[in-house]
């Protein structure tokens, strides 16, 4: 029995369109995977603000808050709950050049509009907490912004949520590159600077991607490790990654037992299940047939337990004694065969 509750996006069930081809599966409904999700085992949804009101853009505020009380419903049928909602500022029209950190004051104030009306739903939901991806906070040209101006823009967006919702919290997910390719906030250390300087740093905290600090060429366990000596991991999002390349969101532990071990050695030492929840960003190949479209969701989920089960396992005092006489070797062996079964 995992101490963790976990929590999954409906994205995460998709229909294998990439860039470079068309769909390879059915679209599934909201509900359909509301059901599946609880099924799974899954405690919490996580949403972007047009996964509860495709249409927003289209829609007044009141309007906006009542497409989400039907999400709401829907949610409370299969009894779980919203972890948070997300405001997708990377695919609309108005952000092609980024939301808070754009060139046209319009779509600065589009942006901001997006974000507020992300809180609105987050209340609806009954979640307080706002995960911004900053996915085109950035530039593909060096020149077009400054990186001086854009980090203060991002900031006074965040510090515009605070006042606009004294109770909600605001979680980055850094991201070093894609869609852009140089990021304003793309690690946690990024994280945390923006952090201190809004007007109330207790409520601006961090999702750590494990993929994410791969592509930084970092490690996900240190990233994780580094947002809860500040007490600012919010939440998490753990999957794999092949190597610095696009960003895969593969199974979680697929590619790194041991990287994935460490992820979960950390947050069990530091009791993250009292914190929040468990997020994992996977998504299915490409090749995933209609039938097999949850197979990603449960692997990760059996891979996540059984490594879990070995951090319990893990014999500290043994541990202390080989650090202790700096048999390092000894130690990373003992690991290994941990990980492996083989003690």
């Amino acid at each position: 029995m995992s101490k963790f509750k976990f929590t999954v996006g409906p994205w995460n069930v998709h229909t294998g369109a990439d860039s470079y081809g068309p769909e390879t599966r059915q679209p599934i409904s909201l509900e359909a995977k509301f059901a599946k999700f609880a099924e799974l085992g899954f405690s919490a949804v996580q949403f972007h603000d047009d996964d509860v009101v495709p249409n927003m853009n289209d829609l007044s505020e009141e309007e906006i808050k009542a497409e989400a009380r039907k999400v709401k419903a829907m949610l409370d049928k299969y009894g779980l709950a919203a972890e948070f909602v997300a405001p997708r500022l990377w695919m609309d029209s108005h952000t092609a050049d980024g939301g808070f950190t754009s060139t046209s004051a319009a779509d600065r104030e589009f942006a901001m509009w997006r974000a507020y009306r992300s809180i609105d739903i987050a209340r609806e939901l009954g979640c307080d907490l706002i995960v911004l991806w900053l996915a085109r906070e950035g530039t593909l040209c060096a020149e077009s912004k400054s990186p001086v101006t854009a980090t203060k823009q991002i900031v006074e967006a965040i510090n515009n949520m605070l006042r606009y919702d004294d109770t909600i919290r605001v979680c980055i997910e850094p991201k070093p590159n894609e869609p852009i390719d140089r990021s304003f906030c793309g690690t946690i250390g990024h994280v945390m600077g923006v952090s201190a300087a809004t007007i109330d740093p207790k409520r601006v905290g961090a999702n750590l991607e494990s993929a994410h600090a791969v592509l930084a060429g970092l490690d996900p366990a240190n990233e994780i490790g580094f947002a809860l000596a500040f007490d600012k991991l919010f939440t998490v999002h753990l999957n794999d990654q092949n190597g610095i390349r696009y960003d895969q969101d593969k199974s979680f532990g697929v590619e790194n037992l041991r990287q994935a071990f460490n992820q979960i050695k950390v947050l069990c030492e530091n009791r993250y299940w009292e914190k929040g929840y468990v997020g994992l960003d996977v998504k299915a190949m490409r090749t995933t047939s209609d039938e097999d479209s949850y197979e990603h969701l449960k692997n990760s989920l059996e891979i996540f337990k059984a490594l879990e089960e070995k951090a319990a396992r893990y014999n500290y005092d043994y541990a202390d004694k080989l650090i202790a006489e700096r048999k390092f070797e000894q130690l990373e062996m003992y690991t290994m065969n941990l990980i492996m079964g083989l003690v």
